[in-house]
């Protein structure tokens, strides 16, 4: 039982490291059966109620766990690495601003990855590569949110990153 504990806490400081820009949101649990969606949702709801003067006036964003996982689809692991670490290092309303050091990032996600084993579900919101552009469907308010999140060896993990222009 210990090492599963371990893994816990290592995976929620992870998780936490990532998310030390502003505007980014993580959320770690030991959930093996996740539901992706319903924790996607909880995070952007903490997003919301955090930065809601930031978001357009009258805007709203999906509330129920359907629409959540209507805007998620599966990505590769390999997508999902390259997304925890622009999610957590890059802004996503100016990507060529770095949030922060990116060397630091893509280790932690890759450590996260690794902890949820190459058996791990992944889904986002975003499609297609980060640098050829970007098209998402909304799990927030917000005028640009992008999220991934996974599911692996017994945990659920979520990256949430929202910005406003």
């Amino acid at each position: 039982m210990m090492p599963l504990m371990q893994d816990a806490d290592l995976l929620a400081a992870l998780m936490g490291s990532l998310a030390k820009a502003p505007r980014v949101y993580s959320l770690c649990r030991r959930d093996p059966e996740a539901d992706l969606a319903s924790h996607v949702l909880e995070v952007a709801k903490a997003a919301e109620k955090q930065w809601a003067h930031d978001a357009v006036k009258g805007a709203v964003g999906p509330s129920f766990i359907d629409d959540i996982a209507t805007a998620l689809s599966p990505v590769t692991s390999d997508t999902a690495l390259e997304l925890m670490v622009n999610l957590s290092a890059s802004d996503l309303v100016y990507p060529n601003h770095d949030h922060r050091d990116r060397t630091h990032a893509a280790r932690a996600a890759q450590r996260v990855a690794s902890l949820l084993g190459p058996r791990a579900e992944w889904v986002s919101n975003i499609e297609g590569p980060w640098l050829n552009g970007r098209a998402w469907d909304p799990v927030t308010m917000f005028t640009f949110d992008g999220v991934i999140a996974g599911r692996g060896a017994g945990f659920v993990v979520v990256l949430l990153q929202v910005g406003e222009d």
